[in-house]
């Protein structure tokens, strides 16, 4: 697979993670693959009640509690869907939302070069 496929494929597996895991996919997403890191920016994925809650700081504390503790409640099975893509050993995995931009980050650590990797393999 090229590195433009491992990102599309990357950004469909974790598309299908929100869904179910969340409760709602995002309207954009995007995966770079850099090095050791993969970095997922979904776009669009509050709800209308989300982006109501967050009007306020009480509200955005809320939020990214609650966001936090489902995203860490099943951590497990997104590291198998990042993991049914890319066989390397995830060192960390790091999330955060923004809710003035409805967007959220995700960063992967492994414990690979991803990227020299699929160029080697490219080469051969």
């Amino acid at each position: 697979m090229t590195k433009g496929q491992i990102e599309a494929k990357i950004s469909e597996g974790v598309s299908k993670f929100e869904v179910e895991f969340m409760g709602r996919g995002p309207q954009k997403i995007k995966t770079i693959l850099v090095g050791d890191l993969v970095i997922i920016r979904l776009m669009g994925f509050l709800s209308q009640a989300e982006r109501q809650i967050v009007e306020n700081n009480e509200g955005v504390e809320l939020l990214k509690k609650m966001r936090t503790m489902l995203f860490e409640k099943n951590l497990s099975h997104f590291h198998n869907v990042i993991n049914d893509i890319l066989p390397f050993k995830i060192l960390s995995t790091h999330s955060d939302v923004s809710t003035i931009t409805g967007e959220k980050m995700i960063i992967i650590t492994f414990d690979s070069n991803i990227e020299e990797t699929i160029i080697k393999l490219g080469d051969e």
